[in-house]
């Protein structure tokens, strides 16, 4: 059974993932797919206090296990079968790397926003970090 993690952000380019590897599932091959959700470590803390913090932290995993809640309905109707979610906190490439390492996935699926090479120099690309960093292939989907 071929594994496959999709890496989801509540956004269209994720819904696109998720539809591309139902796809696959549909022409006939035997997958699980995981969702998996990395909220990016904040940039700034100074001067916050702790219980700010914790509200911060907080209303990540909540915002999190939100958009994973709708990953699953979405992957649930495109007939995708579902593994264990994952849930992820800070660079995301490399937390990516890490849970698909963890849970032993033959592939990775990702949404890219298609930025074009000037705006991804300036912006940093998650999907070009996960590239070079992940041990299986990655599947890119726009």
């Amino acid at each position: 059974m071929l594994k496959i993690l999709i890496a989801v952000d509540g956004s269209e380019h994720a819904n696109r993932a998720i539809e591309a590897v139902a796809h696959m599932a549909r022409s006939a091959l035997e997958l699980e797919a995981t969702l998996v959700n990395v909220s990016p470590e904040p940039i700034i803390y100074g001067g916050y206090s702790a219980a700010t913090v914790e509200r911060f932290e907080e209303d990540q995993k909540k915002q999190q296990a939100e958009i994973l809640t709708r990953a699953t309905a979405h992957a649930r109707a495109q007939g995708l079968r579902l593994g264990e979610s994952a849930l992820g906190h800070g660079v995301v490439a490399l937390e990516l790397v890490r849970i698909a390492r963890e849970r032993q996935v033959d592939q990775i699926a990702i949404g890219t926003r298609g930025l074009g090479s000037i705006n991804s120099v300036l912006m940093g690309s998650v999907s070009q970090r996960l590239i070079h960093e992940s041990p299986v292939p990655v599947l890119l989907v726009r």
